[in-house]
């Protein structure tokens, strides 16, 4: 079972905000080829996983970033551990 959940949010430097939207597509592809269970939100996306390998889909997505030629990125994350397991249903359950 998972033990933590990771908000991520990327913010790439970047000149239109069409440009934006194409990196921020491909950082979610990088979640995507990782092959966590993950959810799409308006502002972040949220991943499920062991930490060690979440925070490195982290750096992989920040890493990404620069290869598309963007200067620098910010990554505002929140991070859920919880040792014994935790997923997004189950915080969420109540609500759908």
């Amino acid at each position: 079972m998972a033990n933590a959940l990771v908000s991520i949010q990327i913010i790439p430097k970047a000149a239109t905000s069409e440009e934006t939207i194409k990196l921020v597509d491909a950082a979610i592809e990088v979640i995507d080829q990782a092959g966590v269970k993950y959810e799409v939100h308006p502002l972040e996306t949220t991943v499920e996983g062991e930490l060690s390998q979440l925070l490195g889909v982290i750096q992989k997505m920040n890493e990404r970033m620069i290869e598309l030629g963007t200067p620098n990125v910010i990554s505002q994350v929140k991070i859920l551990y919880q040792p014994d397991g935790i997923t997004m249903d189950r915080l969420t359950e109540k609500y759908r």
